[in-house]
C-alpha cells in the first residue's frame, strides 16, 4: 500500500498556473469520483486553496504519480510537461510528512498561519462524502490533524502575528494600556480595515468608526462589528475624537493632511493620536509625523515588528519540526500495524479451523459412546499437534541453517525463556 502527494503551491507556480488548476468546490465530488475510477486507486483527496492544490492518493499501485500527473493536466487542459515543471511529488512517509507539514501552517506563504488546518479538514471532508477515502489516506488524515493539533498547542507558530494589520494593533496596545477606553478611526473598507476591525474588536477597543467613499461599503462593514459608518468628506468632524487612525485606501493623493490633524490635535487639548497609515501610496501626509502628539508609523516601520514575530515563529517552525517527526513515526507504527493485521487475522483463522475440525471430531467421538475424559485427552493432544505442527518445523529447518535470530525471535513470540548462550549469540547468521 502506498500515499502519494502531489501538488504545485505557491512557491512552485505562478498564480497563471495555479488558477487553472484549482478545483472548484462545486465540482470537486465528482472530479474525485471520476479521478478514483480513472487512475484505479483505493483513496483519493483533493486539497485546493489560493495558494495550492494538492492530490492525494492511496492504493496498491507503487507509483501513481505520471497517471495523476496526465489526469490533471486532462482535466484542466494544461500541456503535461509545463506541469510537470512546476508540481512536486512525495510518497509514503515524505508524503504525510509533506501533509502535517502543510496542516501545521509550516509551508504556508505566510509561516503558521492557521486557516489552513480548516482548509485541510474540509478536504477530508468533501473526500469522505465522496465515498474516496479510507484505509491508508484516512489513517494518515487523522494522524495529520492530530500532529497539527498539537503544534499549534505547544509551540508558538501561530501566536505572534505576522501581517500588517496585526502589526499595527500590536503596536496600538503598546501604547494604549486600556483599549476599552479608546476611539479607533478607520479609514477605507477594503480587506485590510475590515481585519483590522476585526483584531481591534477582538482586542476590546471601545469604539470603531469607518470613513469610506462608499457609504454603503462603510455600513456594510461596520454592521460586522457594532461601530460606525461615515463618509470620507465628515473625517475631520470625527477626527478629533480619534485616540487611534489607521487609513488604507487606493487613494492616489492623501485623503489626511497635516492641517486637518493640526486642528483636530488643538480641540483635543494635545491628547496624544496614535496614527498608522498602511496605504502605498501614503493616505496621510509624511509632514504629520512632525507634530507633537502625534505617533505616526507607516508600513515600513510595521515591518520591524512583522520581522520579530517572524522570528519568533521560525524558532516555533523548529519546534513544530520535532513534533511533526513524532507524528510521522506514529503513523509508520500504525502502517506496520495494518500490515501485521491481515497476517494476524489470517494465523487466528487457521487456528480456529483448527480447533473446529478437532472439535468436531471429538464430538462425533462422544456421540459414538466413548468416555468423556479420554475423547478430552485426544482433544487436547490433537489440537496441540496441529497448532504446533508447522511451528515446529520451521524451527528445526532454522536450528539446521543455523538462523538463530528466528530462534531467538519464537523465544519471544511465544513468551518462553531465552537459551542460556542467546546473550552471547550474534544477531544474525547469513
Amino acid at each position: 500500500m502506498s500515499l502519494t502527494a502531489l501538488g504545485i503551491n505557491h512557491r512552485s507556480a505562478p498564480l497563471s498556473v495555479r488558477e487553472r488548476v484549482a478545483f472548484a468546490p462545486e465540482q470537486t465530488m465528482t472530479e474525485l469520483k471520476c479521478g478514483q475510477g480513472e487512475l484505479g486507486v483505493d483513496n483519493i483527496a483533493v486539497l485546493s486553496t489560493c495558494n495550492r492544490t494538492e492530490i492525494y492518493v492511496a492504493g496498491e499501485r507503487a507509483d501513481p504519480a505520471p497517471d495523476v500527473l496526465a489526469w490533471l493536466a486532462h482535466l484542466r487542459a494544461l500541456d503535461i510537461a509545463d506541469l510537470q515543471a512546476c508540481c512536486y511529488i512525495y510518497s509514503n512517509e515524505e508524503a504525510v510528512r509533506h501533509m502535517m507539514k502543510v496542516a501545521s501552517g509550516l509551508d504556508s506563504m505566510v509561516l503558521g498561519e492557521p486557516q489552513i488546518l480548516g482548509q485541510m479538514k474540509s478536504c477530508f471532508a468533501v473526500a469522505q462524502k465522496a465515498g474516496t477515502v479510507d484505509g491508508v489516506l484516512d489513517h494518515a488524515f487523522q494522524q495529520v490533524f492530530s500532529t497539527a493539533k498539537r503544534v499549534r498547542r505547544e509551540t508558538a507558530i501561530g501566536q505572534n502575528p505576522v501581517s500588517v494589520a496585526y502589526a499595527a494593533v500590536t503596536l496600538a496596545q503598546q501604547i494604549f494600556a486600556r483599549l476599552k477606553d479608546v476611539e479607533a478611526l478607520l479609514i477605507g473598507a477594503g480587506e485590510t480595515v475590515e481585519l483590522l476591525a476585526r483584531h481591534l474588536r477582538e482586542q476590546g477597543v471601545g469604539h470603531i468608526t469607518v470613513a469610506n467613499r462608499t457609504l454603503a461599503r462603510a455600513q456594510e462593514l461596520a454592521e460586522l462589528f457594532s461601530a460606525d459608518a461615515i463618509l470620507l468628506s465628515d473625517i475631520h468632524d470625527y477626527l478629533p475624537r480619534a485616540d487611534i487612525v489607521i487609513s488604507s485606501t487606493a487613494s492616489q493623493l492623501p485623503v489626511l493632511g497635516k492641517g486637518a490633524v493640526e486642528s483636530a490635535l488643538k480641540q483635543r487639548k494635545h491628547k496624544p493620536m496614535f496614527m498608522v497609515d498602511i496605504a502605498v501610496p501614503r493616505d496621510i501626509e509624511p509632514e504629520v509625523e512632525r507634530l507633537d502628539d502625534v505617533y505616526l508609523y507607516t508600513v515600513d516601520d510595521l515591518q520591524s515588528v512583522i520581522a520579530s514575530n517572524m522570528r519568533d515563529r521560525e524558532t516555533a517552525a523548529l519546534e513544530a519540526a520535532d513534533i511533526i517527526e513524532d507524528g510521522v513515526r506514529l503513523w509508520l507504527e500504525q502502517l506496520r500495524g495494518q500490515d501485521a493485521a491481515g497476517t494476524i487475522r489470517a494465523f487466528r483463522s487457521a487456528a480456529g479451523a483448527q480447533r473446529d475440525r478437532e472439535l468436531a471430531k471429538a464430538l462425533a467421538a462422544i456421540q459414538q459412546g466413548r468416555p468423556a475424559e479420554e475423547v478430552l485427552r485426544h482433544l487436547a493432544h490433537g489440537l496441540t499437534n496441529k497448532l504446533l505442527h508447522a511451528p515446529t518445523a520451521h524451527l528445526k529447518q532454522a536450528g539446521e541453517q543455523g538462523r538463530l535470530d528466528r530462534i531467538r525471535w519464537a523465544h519471544e513470540l511465544f513468551d518462553l525463556p531465552l537459551p542460556p548462550d542467546s546473550a552471547d549469540s550474534s544477531d544474525e547468521t547469513e
